[in-house]
């Protein structure tokens, strides 16, 4: 299995709340999140809940490779529940929260899983690129997120605007109508995108945390294939330079409106045989 990965803060030395892994023929990213820096409720904080939920799933499924990837996401988010319920305060509108992409290698076919923004990127074996996102929260997004587009991207009215959008986006989380999530509540796992695919029709599986691709899907500067070539030839790291360059080149948010000047991103890259 020939893995590559990457990963850096959104600021160098702040904690990173994405989390990524690999196992034998698995694989799990997840981006984690709270609401605008605000209290969690959660002694314990946004990362160590994604990569605490991270280990568990991909433990999970591949300890149980018959069980569905939903079900194993339930029983992840079951168990993460169970570590801090006595000690946090997780019905806090705060707690965190994470996207969640995982796969996993049959015989014949490769299982997903994508709940939240974050991505799957495959590449078939012509060269195409398949892409699968959960959009339901930036559609959402989309309808509230007005103020925040309008302001200087770092400036005091900025960090307000983007804070009361935080926090109205928790009014549609994990709701019929609104976006899902991993939480505390195993029953997001239902709400996931799942499917299969042929495993002998793909050259690579990549995860990417929504962070790592803004490239393609914020700043419109390349599309999918471009991007696998990039992974092919140099690798997440320079895929994650290139996220880097372009946000420097716009840090107030002038041409490409955004939450943060820079965000968490991470690359999982998975070439198969």
């Amino acid at each position: 299995m020939r893995v590559a990965l990457a990963s850096l803060p959104a600021v160098p030395g702040r904690e990173n709340e994405d989390f990524a892994a690999a196992a034998p023929g698995a694989a799990v990213l997840l981006d984690g999140a709270g609401v605008a820096g605000a209290e969690t409720g959660c002694t314990h904080g946004v990362a160590w809940f994604s990569a605490t939920l991270g280990g568990l799933l991909l433990s999970t499924i591949t300890a149980h490779p018959a069980r569905l990837m939903a079900d194993c996401l339930a029983d992840a988010i079951t168990a993460v529940r169970s570590l801090h319920e006595d000690c946090c305060d997780l019905t806090y509108r705060a707690s965190p929260t994470s996207t969640v992409v995982a796969v996993r290698a049959g015989a014949r076919a490769l299982e997903y899983l994508v709940l939240g923004d974050s991505s799957l990127l495959l590449e078939r074996n012509e060269g195409e690129a398949t892409v699968f996102t959960d959009r339901r929260l930036d559609d959402i997004g989309k309808r509230l997120r007005g103020a925040v587009d309008a302001l200087p991207t770092g400036s005091p009215e900025h960090a307000t605007a983007l804070a009361e959008y935080r926090d109205a986006l928790t009014g549609h989380r994990n709701r019929t109508g609104g976006f899902w999530i991993a939480g505390p509540d195993p029953r997001a796992a239902e709400h996931a995108l799942t499917g299969a695919v042929r495993l002998e029709s793909l050259g690579s599986v990549t995860l990417l945390s929504d962070g790592a691709t803004r490239l393609v899907d914020r700043f419109e500067l390349t599309t999918w294939r471009e991007t696998l070539a990039v992974l092919g030839s140099s690798g997440p790291d320079e895929l994650i330079r290139r996220v880097r360059e372009a946000e420097a080149d716009d840090p107030e948010g002038y041409r490409w409106p955004r939450g943060k000047a820079q965000d968490d991103a991470t690359v999982l890259h998975w070439l198969l045989p």
